[in-house]
């Protein structure tokens, strides 16, 4: 492990110790919990591009939607498009 140090406002401070106490833990294992949490949250948190792909995915839903864009671009080129 690394060390780390850190500055806490008293109040902070004092809430992990009474916290460390309740829980029998050192507090600097509640912080490495707190910081595994915040890591995983972002994990499971998709990046904005992929979360709209995530929330618009299977919203066409009239066919084949490769197909259908052939065809309006066959339609803007004048039909010569194949």
């Amino acid at each position: 492990m690394v060390r780390t140090v850190i500055n806490l406002d008293p109040e902070d401070k004092a809430w992990l110790d009474r916290k460390a106490k309740e829980e029998k833990v050192p507090m600097t294992e509640l912080v490495r919990r707190a910081v595994r949490r915040m890591r995983e949250a972002e994990a499971a948190t998709p990046k904005t591009f992929e979360r709209l792909l995530q929330q618009t995915r299977g919203i066409w839903t009239q066919g084949d939607g490769l197909e259908y864009q052939k065809r309006l671009r066959d339609e803007w080129s004048g039909g010569t498009d194949k």
